[in-house]
């Protein structure tokens, strides 16, 4: 069975929020399988318009991926994350 993907891209404007949010999401993370493949680091935009901030967590399938990021503990975490900048979410199937 093909793994899941949950892939940001984030712009932070308040790096104190955004970490109360982060620190948050990563217990979600643990909860539900996840492990964080990509998670900030270096980065170059080759192609298009590319944000600062880029995470990749790896689930065991798509439909823990996706209930990971529709869950009620990660809406939760989301709401610490308001005011703190802009962030792009998509949660896709691996090959």
């Amino acid at each position: 069975m093909p793994k899941g993907y949950v892939i940001g891209r984030a712009k932070v404007s308040n790096a104190t929020l955004w970490a109360v949010y982060a620190a948050k999401a990563s217990e979600v993370i643990k909860q539900y399988g996840g492990t964080p493949i990509v998670r900030g680091g270096q980065m170059t935009v080759a192609e298009g318009e590319g944000r600062a901030r880029n995470v990749i967590i790896e689930f065991k399938d798509f439909e823990m991926a996706k209930a990971y990021a529709n869950s009620p503990e990660y809406a939760a975490a989301r709401k610490e994350r308001e005011g703190a900048g802009e962030i792009d979410l998509v949660v896709v199937e691996g090959l």
